[in-house]
This record gives C-alpha cells, sequence and structure tokens, in this order.
C-alpha cells in the first residue's frame, strides 16, 4: 500500500513534492529563495522550502538526505547529517546546508538541494537489562570487522 502524504504550500514560489524518475526512492525538495544563496567553504544556511507535509501516522518517518550530486560535485552537505520529520511535525521543512567543499557554491531559487524519503517506522519498548545477549562482535565497532 502507498502511503498517502498530505501537503500544503507555505511560501508563494513553492514547488510540490516530486520523484525525478518513476524509479527514484525519494522525492525532491527545492529551494524557496528571493535571490540566489551563495554558500562559502564552511559557511552554513538553513534553506526554505516552502512544504509542509502530514505523514499518515506515527508508523511512518519522513528523511530528508543530501543530494549526491550536490555533495559529490561541490561538497555541499546536509548540517545534520540526515533531518528527521516525526510524523506530529506540521511546520515548514528546512534544509541545513553546509559547504564542505573548497569553492564558493551559489544555489539558485527554485534549486534541487535535498531529498525527502517517506519509510516505516517502528517505536520500540526500551526494557533496562542488567546484561545483554553474547555475539561474536561482541562490543567491536568503528572498523572492527576489517576495512
Amino acid at each position: 500500500m502507498i502511503p498517502t502524504v498530505r501537503f500544503r504550500l507555505t511560501r508563494p514560489g513553492a514547488k510540490s513534492p516530486f520523484y525525478a524518475t518513476p524509479g527514484a526512492a525519494a522525492s525532491d525538495l527545492c529551494a524557496v529563495l528571493d535571490e540566489p544563496l551563495t554558500l562559502p567553504p564552511m559557511g552554513r544556511a538553513m534553506v526554505p522550502t516552502g512544504l509542509a507535509i502530514q505523514l499518515p501516522g506515527p508508523e511512518y518517518v519522513a528523511l530528508v538526505c543530501a543530494r549526491s550530486g550536490l555533495a559529490v560535485k561541490h561538497g555541499l552537505a546536509l548540517s545534520n547529517g540526515v533531518g528527521v520529520i516525526d510524523s506530529d511535525y506540521r511546520g515548514e521543512i528546512q534544509v541545513g546546508l553546509v559547504n564542505l567543499g573548497s569553492e564558493t557554491y551559489t544555489l539558485q531559487p527554485g534549486e534541487r538541494l535535498a531529498q525527502l524519503m517517506i519509510l516505516p517506522v517502528a517505536q520500540a519498548a526500551f526494557v533496562q537489562a542488567d546484561a545483554l545477549d553474547e555475539t561474536d562482535r561482541g562490543a567491536g565497532g568503528f572498523g572492527s570487522t576489517g576495512r
């Protein structure tokens, strides 16, 4: 079943979320800017999308992810890694960007700046325990399984 996500456009010039191709896993989010926004190396900005959404319920989450082309070619990344949009949030989605590249990047009004994924989520029942089951990996992490 395809989840229904209601949305509203909160600013003039905002675009409806859209999938760029039939096989796209995420819809594109576009910048709603009155004028181009220049980000120098290590510069950060919150960029409005003019989009507010209503997820079907607490069994869904929306994740805001970087666009790979902007990240690989220009060093633009999300300042918070991945944005989490909870099911009860109704405000405008804004994208925190950081320029990790060595050159200034100018974001244009209407430019696609991030991707929005809608995924199922489970809220866990956390139970405190005195011990946890043993595994072969144990507490090893951060490269413990090799290169």
